[in-house]
């Protein structure tokens, strides 16, 4: 059985830990055991005595870090590095495209390391993904932060004592975390707009009530899932966006981010000179390079003309409890994967593509990078030029709707030899399956495709055919055929209208009172 230790982060500022009580509570129910660094929860708000409560134990650094498995948030330090036992697990965000020299350092002891924001954009690994995690509650808290230096409300009023405007907010990127800063935007009443290179996010900003500004370039869509350099016609074009935005908002977040790179320079300070004082900008971007210029990570930087330039790299840490919450269950599912017996072993499998993404170095080898990893976002195969036909092949293609001819009539004679043969009962029965299949059909088609998902649409165009055969059958002079079809109508219909309710409770959710 193997300790997982629960390290206190050394990181100037950081509040967040690794695992709450909660989450321990689930990596016991693995099989391990859990020790906890002390004090290693104060800054989120979670006592040593919470952790004891869990089933954990607290102990020293020395204890925690002597631990088979070692989990944090942040790189490891040199001198955390030189802590790990031999063959020990370090589980934590590594960045390994950012630091090689990191990853040469982790390579050169002994040990195993995954890194938590590697993980692949598959849907499998969702409920891994610790970039998503983060990049939502940094996309919330930079609206927050925007806010609170903007000095002004975002919702616009009219007064006895006259006219507020409503703010106006641009959002740079419509990934996790610009679509939660346009949700928090949107929910203080700001009017906000969001640009993207991809244009299949314009529903997604549209349902959390922002207005997608195209860019009208075609871009190469990425096959990795996260973002891509843009083209230089995309840029240009862009730009004259951002320049025109400038000058209308009055506050400006970005979130550009290309992993293991550093961030694509997108406001100048032309955009910035073209905004009005007070207003504000928050890179999000600010820690690789910064999508701004000017900014500086970590700091707040005011322009000749008032502009305020946020460069917070800690946004998540400043809502630490929950991000602690959503880290900690990133690890736990994380620990489910890896421990398939739930016997308390950690067991890498390389043969999964999961695994072998985030798996930087293994027993003291370096892995990093892993081999390319085919993800639904994959643009869809070019046309090919049509082919010359082969000889014959006209021919097939007439015989083929012929076919289709012959089967027909085969089907429609052995249909008619069974109507004629057949009890006077069966086909009375088979004209309401028939009616049924068609009239449920269309009744179900014609619900709009946003009110139901493909799954739900299948099952209702069943449930809708048993209701109207059912009908059908209701007024039979058989009781138990009539008791029958009370039944199957009873039972459809609470499929079916249960569906809708559940259907539009999940979208007053996305839908503003």
């Amino acid at each position: 059985m193997h300790r997982i230790g629960i390290v206190a982060e050394s990181s100037p500022g950081e509040t967040r830990v690794a695992a709450t009580p909660n989450t321990v509570q689930k990596l016991i129910r693995l099989g391990y055991d859990v020790v906890v660094e002390q004090g290693a929860g104060a800054g989120s708000s979670h006592t040593d005595g919470a952790y004891l409560v869990a089933g954990a134990q607290v102990g020293d650094q020395a204890e925690v870090w002597s631990c088979e498995i070692v989990v944090k948030i942040n790189p490891p330090t040199p001198e955390e590095i030189d802590r790990l036992a031999d063959g020990a697990t370090l589980i934590g965000m590594i960045s390994p495209g950012l630091n090689p020299e990191l990853v040469d350092r982790l390579a050169a002891r002994p040990i195993t390391v995954l890194a938590m924001d590697a993980v692949p954009r598959i849907s499998r690994a969702q409920s891994l993904d610790v970039l998503s995690s983060m990049a939502n509650i940094a996309g919330y808290r930079a609206v927050i932060e925007a806010a609170h230096a903007f000095g002004r409300q975002f919702a616009g009023q009219v007064t006895a004592a006259g006219k507020i405007p409503p703010a106006k907010v641009l959002v740079v990127g419509a990934g996790v975390a610009g679509l939660a800063a346009i949700g928090a935007a949107r929910s203080l009443g700001a009017i906000v707009r969001a640009t993207d290179p991809r244009p299949e996010v314009a529903e997604e900003v549209a349902s959390m009530g922002g207005e997608y500004l195209a860019v009208d370039v075609t871009q190469e869509v990425s096959a990795t899932g996260y973002a891509r350099e843009t083209s230089a016609a995309y840029d240009t074009r862009a730009a004259e966006i951002y320049a025109e935005q400038a000058a209308d908002v009055d506050i400006i977040i970005t979130t550009a981010l290309i992993p293991g790179r550093q961030a694509p320079r997108l406001i100048t300070a032309d955009h910035l000179h073209s905004m009005r004082q007070g207003s504000v900008v928050v890179d999000m971007a600010a820690a690789q390079g910064g999508n701004v210029e000017g900014s500086k990570p970590g700091e707040v930087v005011v322009t000749d003309n008032a502009v305020m330039i946020i460069g917070y790299t800690d946004l998540p840490a400043r809502l630490p409890s929950q991000a602690s919450q959503l880290f900690g269950t990133n690890v736990v599912n994380l620990m489910e994967l890896l421990t398939p017996a739930r016997d308390g072993e950690l067991v890498i499998d390389f043969d999964d593509v999961v695994q072998r993404s985030m798996t930087v170095v293994r027993n003291g080898e370096l892995t990093w990078p892993p081999p390319p990893v085919a993800v639904s976002a994959a643009p869809a195969p070019t046309a090919q030029p049509p082919v010359a036909e082969a000889p014959g092949t006209a021919e097939k293609s007439l015989a083929s709707p012929l076919r289709r001819y012959r089967l027909v009539a085969a089907a429609a004679v052995v249909l008619f030899l069974l109507t004629a043969f057949a009890p006077t009962q069966l086909i009375t029965n088979f004209t309401v399956f028939v009616l049924a299949i068609v009239i449920g059909y269309y009744v179900i088609g014609n619900v709009h495709h946003a009110l139901h998902t493909p799954l739900m649409s299948v099952t209702n165009a069943i449930s809708g055919i048993i209701v109207v055969g059912a009908l059908l059958q209701i007024g039979h002079h058989d009781t138990t055929i009539t008791i029958l079809s009370f039944v199957a109508i009873l039972l459809a219909s609470i499929n079916i209208f249960g569906g809708f309710a559940v259907t539009r409770r999940m979208l007053s959710m996305f839908t503003r009172s």
